[in-house]
């Protein structure tokens, strides 16, 4: 992930869950009556968040939903967790130095049957059917998704409100490895004036795929909690139709 990711992120991955991690007894409430494979991806990450708040000179701290499932991270901090089948991960970055940020991860393989219609838009469409005839070797369609999860994650923390999956249009360029991201919505504020959209970089590799997106803050530039009206930072960590 960290190739994503400029310098002023720090980012933890984990490929399986061998390495024990100590959840706080707040923590642990939340997971008390889930499934072993809840309990192990909401543990792993947490030890992966653990990690890259030790990285920025942070003590560990439980890291509790917040609106929507956001994780709320402690003051100063901007984040984002994600985890799929065999990856779990954490980017986390000082507020200034970054605006918001966002990661998702997917496994590169076929959306499950519906989930295209119900978010991509036509313009989309079009995309995925040009990008299956250039460059065949990418599930698209997944990326897509990854992509607009990518959106929500970095949108959320600005904007405290929900972004739906038509209201933002995906650009993927297959050649540069990166995507644009137009909000067909008043973008969120920012100390800078209102976003008009995100860029993006992806990754596929390993039956992966990664898309994120980094906001940062010019130099000297005041933080965006430090902006009236501006919602309390958190990241939106659950995939809106898979779960967290």
């Amino acid at each position: 992930m960290a190739e994503l990711l400029p310098p002023a992120v720090v980012a933890v991955e984990a490929f399986d869950d061998a390495v024990p991690v100590e959840l706080f007894p707040e923590e642990l409430a939340i997971i008390a009556r889930s499934v072993d494979k809840r309990r192990r991806e909401f543990t792993t990450v947490r030890g992966c968040a653990r990690q890259a708040l030790a990285s920025l000179g942070y003590d560990p701290a439980p890291i509790l939903p917040g609106e929507r499932g956001a994780p709320r991270w402690p003051a100063g901090i901007v984040g984002t967790m994600t985890h799929c089948e065999g990856y779990r991960a954490c980017a986390l970055a000082l507020a200034r130095d970054v605006r918001t940020l966002g990661v998702d991860a997917e496994p590169d393989g076929p959306l499950p049957e519906g989930v295209l219609e119900a978010i991509a838009l036509s313009e989309e469409l079009a995309m995925l059917r040009d990008l299956d005839a250039r460059s065949p070797g990418v599930h698209w369609d997944r990326l897509l998704f990854s992509a607009k999860e990518a959106v929500y994650k970095a949108w959320f923390p600005l904007a405290g409100k929900w972004l739906d999956f038509s209201e933002a249009r995906i650009a993927i360029d297959p050649d540069t490895g990166t995507f644009e991201a137009t909000l067909l919505v008043p973008g969120p504020q920012t100390p800078e004036g209102p976003l008009a959209g995100f860029s993006g970089r992806w990754l596929s590799r390993g039956g992966l795929l990664l898309a994120s997106i980094v906001v940062t803050a010019p130099a000297g530039a005041v933080s965006v909690e430090a902006v009236e009206g501006v919602a309390e930072r958190g990241d939106q960590a659950a995939l809106r139709i898979v779960g967290e």
